[in-house]
């Protein structure tokens, strides 16, 4: 039974009770919904896999209520703490050498030495983390490669029953995970997300991307993800046949749904997921998704990362 919360204080604490505890909890971020365990503690982690049916060498990201814990957690160098003062808090998480008295699960960073932190600008996260008196590790509250949520409602749908609590509160207002930045060695971007790539090369300079690597070594990064039961189709100007046409900007005339009808970035990042949740519902067997052409520029780099990820075989 999945007890639910308000957003009070005594309601926060509560379900941080749970954490300390061992259990796992969904709460909002600015980005999306988390799903949250004590880092600290190895049975709540385990119950994170355990709930997403998420692969144990798929390492999670640790949130922290403020830079004094991100950096008892992890070696900050001159770099990082730029970047953090420039981005924190916010949707961008660091790639950085984990500390060896950091306390961490070891399941949280799936054996390896570097260690996935976010200072999240959300209230109630903050708030969460505060009252857990640790860092919280918090993938995307939902079943391992299938959509992201959004909304509490999606997140019910999809794990009422197989964790501890909920906090309701739709407030994620970014729509898209956040950047993960690796600062292991040259910056590369890991993950495209809710900060453009063209934010961290004016502070940063150029910089090259790993968006779909051999070797998994930061979250969000295996090539089928993010994935409605219908298959996806990208790139999508002039639909045919069985399908429910996702459009973008005001040449969308006669689309079925729409990720900006302005073709405003930020609005189709922040829709992304629930229309792709709504498009899922309206599919009859057979019918394809299909998604018009978004640009590849600023935060359409991360909404078409998405997409490709949505639409890959499944088998991979």
């Amino acid at each position: 039974m999945t007890r639910r919360f308000d957003v009070s204080d005594s309601a926060i604490e509560a379900a941080a009770h749970l954490m300390r505890n061992g259990e796992v909890v969904a709460f909002p971020t600015e980005t999306v919904y988390g799903l949250g365990a004590d880092a600290s503690n190895p049975a709540g982690i385990e119950r994170i896999y355990e709930a997403k049916g998420r692969p144990r060498h798929n390492p999670l990201i640790i949130h922290v209520s403020d830079l004094e814990m991100a950096r008892r957690m992890a070696h900050f160098h001159p770099e990082a703490e730029v970047v953090a003062a420039s981005f924190w808090p916010g949707p961008l998480t660091l790639l950085l050498p984990k500390r060896a008295d950091a306390g961490l699960a070891s399941a949280v960073t799936a054996g390896m030495n570097n260690v996935a932190i976010r200072f999240p600008s959300s209230s109630v996260a903050q708030r969460l983390i505060r009252a857990v008196g640790f860092p919280v590790a918090a993938p995307s509250a939902n079943r391992s490669g299938k959509i992201t949520s959004t909304r509490f409602a999606e997140v019910s749908r999809q794990l009422n029953g197989r964790i501890s609590g909920l906090v309701e509160e739709d407030t994620c207002d970014h729509g898209l995970e956040s950047t993960i930045l690796s600062l292991v060695g040259a910056p590369i971007i890991l993950r495209h997300g809710s900060v453009p790539q063209e934010a961290l090369e004016a502070l940063l300079g150029p910089m090259g991307e790993d968006s779909m690597p051999q070797k998994v070594a930061a979250p969000g990064q295996f090539k089928s993800h993010y994935a409605p039961e219908a298959t996806v189709e990208m790139n999508v100007n002039n639909p045919v046949g069985n399908m429910v046409w996702i459009g973008f900007g005001p040449a969308s005339k006669g689309c079925d749904l729409t990720l900006s009808s302005s073709g405003d970035l930020q609005e189709a990042a922040r829709n992304l997921y629930a229309v792709m949740s709504e498009a899922d519902a309206l599919a009859r067997p057979g019918d394809v998704i299909a998604f018009a052409s978004v640009p590849l520029v600023g935060l359409g780099k991360a909404i078409n990362d998405r997409l490709k990820r949505a639409a890959a075989p499944r088998s991979t």
